[in-house]
């Protein structure tokens, strides 16, 4: 038996601990990198004199990032390996959250966010390559759970975040607290980042592909390209805009800790509750059915603005939105074989990373009216309504993974 083999015919918790180290991406170029911004944003608007259209070029600029990084993921994992571009891509991140702190001239700002996007994209990418291969050893509702622990990583990040981000500021100056929340977030990344590389050692390098076979059949996956990039746009908004939507309607620092917390916990349950659906769920029906979740939670802090309300919300957004990622990515798994899974899930995080830089600055051009942000989230939630509906519209490309 080869030394890959050993590592993965390894006893179930030990795979699972491998799986949850590699998470603490997710947590760290997801979590923090991207949607702690909108815990920071008030602060940062407050000091700086952003408008919302500039709030939300910033996480344009990430987006924008998560663009390029998807574009170069596939390339750099086959010229170095996806595990040596994993911790390199989680390294910089890190960097990029601690020098957010130092600055707050626009365009530095801009270039760091961009940057986060780009290594985010590529650690995010790689991660999921190893841990696919990890779950290409497993039973289909096993390699399901796996991709979904993986996935929540973003979620735990969430957490994380939405417990000791606002606790910081309430303590910090007004003008500076939101520096400190940056170096905060960039310490707990670095810690995170040791127990990620030695779960990344552990790891088997996912298969080169093959000169004769390297093009993945994109044709056959546009609905779900369409959904995923419609998804993007629509979930972006919300994590960008919907904290401070919830200031605007009178939530104080406690309540706002604790939708923030039950959005990140719901979406590391998600993990769990959605692995039955998606193993079971045949084509992308499982995409569709989660994208009908995220929408529902996008819609309710529209219909009102109680804490209750946003609370449910939080639960319906928090528990669906990660799973998406999984669900598409398990659609990847059963349709292509393995020396297909990173490139295309690349393509598939470029029609999302593509949304991504149309969310913000589109629900913060459509929200400087009169009615303000609830017209920015009305519409995006009316397009994750659009991506559920397009994601039904793809046709069996073929199933190489037996039901679970």
């Amino acid at each position: 038996m080869s030394r890959s083999q050993i590592r993965n015919s390894s006893a179930g918790p030990t795979t699972m601990t491998i799986v949850v180290t590699l998470a603490l991406a997710p947590a760290v170029v997801l979590g923090f990198a991207r949607f702690a911004y909108a815990l920071l944003l008030p602060p940062m608007r407050a000091d700086l004199g952003w408008s919302l259209s500039t709030a939300g070029a910033m996480n344009s600029a990430n987006a924008l990032g998560y663009l390029v990084g998807a574009l170069a993921s596939a390339a750099c994992a086959r010229r170095i390996g996806a595990r040596r571009s994993f911790l390199i891509a989680f390294a910089v991140t890190v960097a990029s959250l601690l020098l957010t702190a130092l600055t707050g001239d626009v365009v530095v700002l801009l270039v760091l966010r961009a940057a986060a996007g780009i290594s985010g994209a590529v650690a995010f990418i790689t991660g999921a390559g190893l841990v696919a291969q990890i779950a290409q050893h497993s039973q289909p509702r096993k390699a399901v759970l796996f991709l979904g622990v993986y996935f929540a990583g973003g979620g735990a990040g969430i957490v994380i975040s939405g417990l000791t981000v606002p606790a910081l500021l309430a303590v910090t100056h007004s003008t500076t607290g939101w520096r400190w929340g940056w170096v905060l977030l960039g310490i707990i990344g670095a810690i995170a980042f040791i127990p990620a590389w030695l779960g990344a050692k552990r790891s088997e390098e996912p298969p080169a592909q093959p000169r004769h076979d390297r093009r993945w059949p994109m044709r056959s996956f546009v609905p779900v390209l369409g959904a995923y990039g419609l998804f993007g746009v629509g979930y972006i908004a919300y994590m960008t805009f919907i904290v401070a939507f919830l200031h605007q309607a009178g939530a104080g620092a406690g309540e706002i800790t604790a939708f923030w917390s039950v959005l990140g916990i719901s979406s590391v349950a998600g993990a769990f509750l959605w692995v039955r659906p998606i193993s079971h769920l045949r084509g992308a029906n499982s995409v569709a059915v989660v994208l009908a979740a995220v929408a529902l939670g996008a819609i309710l802090p529209l219909i009102s603005r109680s804490v209750p309300i946003a609370l449910v919300s939080a639960i319906f957004f928090g528990g669906s939105f990660l799973a998406v990622v999984t669900s598409v990515t398990s659609v990847t798994r059963r349709s292509l074989p393995p020396h297909h899974w990173t490139p295309a899930i690349a393509t598939l995080t470029v029609a999302f990373a593509v949304g991504q830089i149309i969310g913000p600055e589109l629900t913060g051009l459509l929200s400087e009216g009169a009615a303000g942000l609830k017209v920015g989230l009305g519409v995006s939630a009316a397009l994750l309504v659009g991506a559920a509906l397009t994601a039904l519209k793809q046709r069996p490309v073929g199933d190489l993974e037996p039901s679970a």
